[in-house]
C-alpha cells in the first residue's frame, strides 16, 4: 500500500513592530541616497571634510524614530544626521577596457574612486 505524504504547513512569522533598534533614516548625499542607522559606518562619495571632524546631514528625506514615520516634501525641515568622518581614501582599482575585434582597437583604463567614510553618532 502507498503511503500519503503528510505535508505541514509553516505558521506564518508575527510582524514586528517598530523599536528603538529599528529608528533609520533616508539621507542624500552626493547625488546618492543612503539607508542610515545609528553606529552605522559606511563609505559615502568623497566630502572635502578631513578625518575626525564631526558633520551633520541636513537632507534628510525619511525619518522613522520611535514607530512615527516623517516623510519630506523633498526634506525633513529640521531633521538632521549627524556623523564623524573617520577615513579619506580610495576604492580598489577597476579596470575598465575597449576592445573591437578585427580592427586592432584594445584599450586598457584603470579608476579608482575616492570615498569617505563616516560613522552615524545620532539621528
Amino acid at each position: 500500500m502507498a503511503q500519503a505524504k503528510k505535508t505541514t504547513k509553516k505558521a506564518p512569522k508575527p510582524k514586528k513592530t517598530a523599536s528603538k533598534s529599528e529608528d533609520f533614516a533616508v539621507i542624500d548625499t552626493g547625488g546618492k541616497q543612503y539607508v542610515v542607522r545609528e553606529g552605522q559606518t559606511l563609505k559615502i562619495e568623497k566630502l572635502e571634510v578631513n578625518a575626525g571632524e564631526k558633520m551633520a546631514f541636513d537632507k534628510v528625506l525619511l525619518l522613522v524614530k520611535g514607530g512615527e514615520v516623517s516623510i519630506g516634501t523633498p526634506f525633513i525641515t529640521g531633521a538632521k544626521v549627524e556623523a564623524d568622518i573617520t577615513e579619506q581614501g580610495r576604492h580598489k582599482k577597476i579596470l575598465v577596457v575597449k576592445y573591437k575585434q578585427k580592427s586592432r582597437y584594445f584599450k586598457r583604463n584603470g579608476h579608482r574612486q575616492p570615498f569617505t567614510e563616516v560613522k552615524v553618532t545620532s539621528i
